[in-house]
């Protein structure tokens, strides 16, 4: 007959057990994919992809460089209108709204959107950009880009600076400092390396978004820096070259997996090294 502290040692070991099994399978898989990814990914490479425009199947001189650039248009503009209105917006949550009826609703909106489906973001944008203009456009995809962008900047902004001790702003009010400079040079120094690491995030975000460019800056097969047109990604460009019957579009595609993966993986790795920094102070 087995005691009750043997059961519960069974219990938790058979718990245990699984759970680490569950975290092998899921770590097996990611590197798996990984794996296939740079294999494929690698292979593909070459100073073409970056020096030469799309070509029609069959041409060797193809390249990615109109989707690299309409891709770089696309996710720069949204963060640069992104960035400052997730930071003002998030500012405003915890220095101002802080536990008021219309921050918290605010919070509640923001947790929403970003549990959003980036598919019905592209299709919001369509319906009040795209439709009026009659046509996709640069501008219509960078705007969708922000609207999914924003509720990650806000929110982590939002988090951060309330993580900054209120003594240090009592301390520059006790001074004579006015509000605006103890958020300036006070809260926003203490919570610099957490909204340095929520913008990260949510470049990361929107950079491998798919499906509301398909509905917004849908795709051009040539170099186009003109926002009010439609505008190659590396995402569609992606989508289109894999989904292809042609090997050399493909292969083309396997690069832009592996140039978008590495470049989102890169993204996440500076956010958790600047987490981590800031955890050992």
């Amino acid at each position: 007959m087995m005691t009750h502290t043997q059961k519960r040692k069974l219990i938790n070991n058979i718990v245990m057990a699984l759970s680490t099994l569950s975290a092998l399978i899921g770590i097996g898989f990611l590197f798996w994919i990984l794996g296939v990814l740079i294999y494929n990914g690698v292979d593909a490479l070459n100073m073409n992809i970056f020096t030469l425009e799309g070509a029609p199947p069959g041409y060797a001189q193809s390249g990615l460089k109109h989707a690299l650039i309409g891709q770089l248009y696309l996710v720069g503009i949204a963060t640069v209108i992104g960035v400052p209105l997730g930071i003002l917006a998030g500012t405003y949550l915890s220095e101002y709204g802080q536990k008021s009826r219309l921050a918290e609703t605010i919070r509640d909106i923001s947790d929403i959107m970003m549990s959003a489906p980036s598919i019905v973001i592209g299709a919001f944008v369509y319906a009040i950009v795209v439709a009026p203009m009659g046509h996709f456009s640069g501008w219509a995809g960078s705007i969708a880009l922000t609207i999914i962008m924003l509720p990650v900047i806000l929110r982590t902004t939002d988090d951060m600076l309330q993580l900054v001790p209120s003594t240090l702003r009592e301390a520059a009010f006790a001074l004579g400092a006015p509000k605006y400079k103890v958020i300036l040079q006070v809260v926003y120094r203490g919570a610099k390396a957490g909204i340095l690491t929520g913008i990260l995030l949510g470049i990361a975000r929107v950079g491998g978004e798919t499906a509301p460019l398909l509905f917004t800056s849908f795709n051009d097969n040539f170099l186009n820096t003109d926002m009010m047109e439609p505008m190659a990604s590396l995402t569609v460009t992606m989508y289109n070259y894999a989904t292809s019957p042609y090997d050399d579009w493909q292969k083309l595609g396997w690069a832009a997996a592996f140039i978008l993966s590495m470049f989102i993986l890169g993204l996440n790795i500076i956010g958790r090294i600047i987490i981590m920094k800031r955890k050992g102070r």
